[in-house]
Parts: C-alpha cells; structure tokens; sequence
C-alpha cells in the first residue's frame, strides 16, 4: 500500500534568484523534482504552496491594509502559485488537480475532503490552495491541517537553500548546529522558528512527522521521499 505524504513549498522558492513573482525555470524545475519522486510509485503526493513570492504580511503592513485584507490577498496568491505549479507537471505528463478553500470554481475544484482523498486515490497530485480560507493562520498550519485531513505521515517542509534546522539562523551565524532529529514540543520550547506554533501543536497531536530540507539540491525530493537522511527529522 502507498502512503501518503505532503509536500509544503514556500512562494519565494517558486521565484528563484528573482525573490519575487514567477520564476519560469524555476518552477519547471520543481515539477521536474516531484515528478522524479512521485514516480517512484511508492506514495500518493499532495502539495501545500506558500504565497510569498506575490504578497507578504509586511507589504500589507506597509500599505496600510487591515491583517484579515491582507491574509486574503496571500491566500489568493496561493491560489496563482498552484496553478502555475500545476500546469508544469501536466506539461510532464502527471494528472493533477487544484483544490481551493476559498470558492474560485472558474479556475480550480473547491476543497472537499472526500473529493481530495479520491483524487489521490486515483494517483493524482493534489495541490491545495487557498490557504485553510480563513485569515489569521499560515501556510504551514494549512500543511498541518491537510496532512491530518488527508491522514499523510509525513510533512515534507522544501525549504529554499536551508538543509535542515539549526539553533540558529545559519543564513547569519557560523556557528549555527544543525539537528538530526527534534520532537515537535522542542521545537515550541526552543523557539525554533522553523513551523509555526499552531502547525507544530497540530502535528504533535495528530502524529505527523516532519522532514525539513533543501529543495535547492537536485533529487532532494526524490531521495526525501525514499527516507535518505538528507534534513532533520522532528517526531512525537
């Protein structure tokens, strides 16, 4: 039997070295990435994709704009990113559907629960957009509440040139350590930043683990997916 994994991209990785909007090379090369994992034929793929490459928190705060506003504009900035995500691994030739939380029937399916899980079930990647359509929460409490919906055992959290968790900043600090393996609460008591607090509380409590590496590596998703130790690990 396959199992079920979840793929958590940030918006700024499908920017490139432009750090903002879409990096076409970029994104091809991503789909290229999943497409070498999901046809390994071992597990059922569903993907969460930030929106940060489009808007950010910081420019609604500079604009003025209301935080609830400005969540919603992030949200449908997910919603930009699935599609281009999605027409580049249709391009390879893998089935895919968008599903959306917030209601944009025009250009993507609504999220529903069951619907998702018969995609997957029929060996389509799924990716989610939209965010969980309600302001106040992160991409990455959306990746923890469909990787508990879709029952996945894993989160893999692609980060964009970071290989894993450390004490520190490493992007600013030498000295930075990196960890092997983590429990969810060491990541709240620590502070460490790498998952917010309410997605980290969710996975503690639904028992999904959480594989943190460099999606910039070519074949780090393909040897993620195969259980390399290429990240660090955070567990019950």
């Amino acid at each position: 039997m396959k199992k079920r994994i979840l793929i958590k991209l940030s918006g700024e990785a499908l920017s490139g070295k432009n750090r903002i909007g879409i990096d076409p090379k970029t994104v091809k090369k991503i789909a290229r990435e999943i497409k070498s994992a999901y046809d390994l034929g071992i597990c059922e793929i569903a993907i969460v994709v930030g929106g940060g490459n489009i808007f950010r928190g910081k420019l609604a705060d500079e604009m003025g704009i209301e935080r609830a506003s400005g969540d919603y504009m992030g949200m449908l900035a997910t919603i930009i990113n699935a599609l281009a995500l999605q027409n580049s691994l249709e391009a390879l030739g893998v089935d895919t559907r968008v599903l959306s939380s917030l209601n944009i029937p025009e250009v993507a399916e609504p999220y529903i629960r069951r619907k998702a899980l018969s995609h997957l079930e029929k060996n389509r990647i799924v990716i989610f957009g939209g965010g969980t359509g309600n302001p106040f929460f992160t991409t990455d409490t959306t990746a923890a509440l469909r990787a508990a919906e879709m029952d996945a055992s894993i989160i893999y959290m692609a980060k964009n040139g970071i290989d894993g968790v450390y004490d520190k900043d490493p992007k600013g600090n030498a000295d930075a350590v990196r960890f092997d393996q983590l429990t969810h609460t060491e990541v709240l008591k620590k502070e460490l930043h790498v998952i917010d607090s309410t997605a980290a509380a969710l996975c503690n409590d639904n028992n999904i683990d959480i594989c943190v590496f460099d999606m910039n590596v070519e074949g780090n998703i393909r040897r993620a997916v195969l259980g390399e130790n290429i990240g660090t690990i955070i567990k019950k």
